[in-house]
């Protein structure tokens, strides 16, 4: 997510963050090549030159959450179909221990799925953690997409558009995020928040 001006650096895996990249990797060529684009058309849909996509294509890089969001609204398809492997139609436990983050390009913003993704689905379950006077822009998401978040604990500021909502530990706020929006840590610690997105239809 970063600032939506700027394109951060990739973010340099590490622990279960790496193994991300090959499972990244191999949904961006699958879902490129079922739309029939090539590397350069996805990059001017995408505003994420060739050269990244090529090397997130081939496992040589982990993508930070803004790159992933800039993809994944190119494609049309919800930002987990990029970062999840297809699982097993059994009960699925995912454990805390070993459990695979996106992180921001600063490190002040961590995003973990609490949700399987093995079937198609338009709601998604997201941890989200915000560093003591951290920030994270996000770009706008596809038409349709709506964000109902909760503060676990500590404070956040949500802003939507030109809109400014003050959180604190047990307030939620629903909107729409087919618009520019922010999370902003005012506080001295960190902020934990729990995420569901809703999209207003799954392309796969």
């Amino acid at each position: 997510m970063s600032s939506p001006t700027t394109l951060p650096l990739p973010a340099v895996p590490t622990g279960s963050e790496s193994d991300l990249t090959p499972i990244v990797g191999a949904n961006l060529r699958r879902l490129r090549v079922k739309r029939g684009l090539s590397l350069e058309r996805l990059a001017r849909a995408s505003g994420v030159s060739r050269a990244m996509l090529g090397q997130i294509e081939l496992g040589q890089s982990t993508p930070t959450i803004n790159l992933l969001w800039k993809i994944s609204r190119a494609l049309e398809v919800p930002f987990s179909t990029l970062v999840t492997a297809a699982a097993s139609r059994t009960a699925t436990v995912m454990r805390a221990k070993g459990a695979k983050l996106l992180t921001s390009s600063d490190g002040s913003f961590t995003s973990r799925a609490l949700s399987p993704f093995d079937t198609p689905r338009n709601i998604e379950f997201y941890e989200l953690r915000l560093a003591a006077k951290g920030a994270e822009h996000a770009e706008a998401h596809a038409p349709g997409t709506t964000e109902n978040l909760v503060v676990a604990s500590g404070a956040v500021d949500i802003r939507v558009g030109k809109s400014k909502h003050e959180l604190k530990q047990g307030d939620s706020i629903s909107f729409d995020a087919d618009v520019p929006h922010s999370y902003e840590n005012p506080g001295t610690e960190e902020a934990l928040m729990y995420l569901v997105m809703t999209y207003a239809e799954r392309a796969v």
